[in-house]
């Protein structure tokens, strides 16, 4: 299963173990989902990473780990066409990769946002929970 991960659930990943998040994240580490991403993605991946605000609850180990394994193992378009899909205009450059992509999915923790759309051009937007689901058929061990 082809999956688009928004740059809040691989954050989210690295953040709290254990988690929908983790675990859709070791799922595609463990080659059980292909995730799909950009270079942009990547770019801003990195960005949101070096926040200062951040660096007390990511391992900057794990966080150079994840970023190497994405170049590595993950499906990287390199121009992806963003058009208006969202009305919060970051979103766009995430759907527009799930939509380049044929994505079966796209994961996102944006409430308000992302999941809020409910789908990008037939692609169903859900929760690292709700794809742990869909696409592995398994429940999250966590309650969050």
């Amino acid at each position: 299963m082809r999956v688009v991960l928004d740059t809040n659930i691989l954050v989210s990943a690295l953040i709290t173990k254990g988690t929908p998040p983790d675990q859709i994240c070791q799922a595609w580490l463990s080659s059980k989902l292909e995730l799909i991403t950009s270079v942009a993605q990547i770019d801003e991946v990195m960005d949101v990473l070096a926040r200062p605000r951040l660096r007390s609850y990511i391992d900057s180990d794990e966080a150079a780990q994840m970023v190497a394994a994405i170049h590595q193992r993950a499906t990287v378009l390199m121009d992806v066409a963003v058009t208006k899909r969202s009305p919060d205009p970051k979103d766009d450059a995430i759907l527009a990769i799930a939509v380049a992509a044929a994505a079966d999915l796209l994961v996102s923790g944006d409430k308000s946002g992302m999941l809020a759309l409910g789908d990008v051009e037939g692609i169903p937007i859900c929760s690292a929970r709700e794809a742990l689901e869909l696409a592995l058929g398994a429940k999250s061990d966590d309650s969050r």
